[in-house]
């Protein structure tokens, strides 16, 4: 379990890495609250608050990295996110939901905005 979660740490940080390269400003990291957890909370160049998803996998033997972003695991970081919004006061805030699919092997990142819609 612990190397799981040190792979995991590991794409986290590249995922911050290439938010970062392409703009974004990291609020927060690791968000947890009674409806589940938010990896990265970011703003996109100040306007859109993001609600990042990292998927980071070695291997793509069983697809790839955003595929396991499921609509089990879309209905979580939804509810996350709106308890986030609630708890800070930012209801009338525009938002999204984006992925970021890591590689470890070849560390390589892919920023996929808007990657899915909010149940409303």
């Amino acid at each position: 379990m612990t190397d799981r979660k040190s792979l995991g740490r590991k794409g986290e940080d590249i995922a911050c890495k290439a938010l970062k390269r392409d703009r974004y400003k990291i609020i927060e990291k690791n968000y947890r609250c009674r409806q589940g957890e938010i990896d990265i909370i970011a703003e996109d160049k100040g306007k859109v608050l993001c609600f990042v998803e990292v998927k980071a996998k070695s291997s793509t033997g069983f697809g790839l990295p955003e595929e396991a972003v499921t609509r089990r695991k879309q209905n979580k970081i939804q509810a996350a996110a709106f308890s986030y919004i609630e708890s800070k006061g930012l209801k009338s805030r525009a938002m999204r939901f984006d992925v970021v699919s890591v590689d470890l092997v070849s560390l390589v990142s892919r920023i996929i905005k808007n990657a899915f819609d909010a149940d409303m």
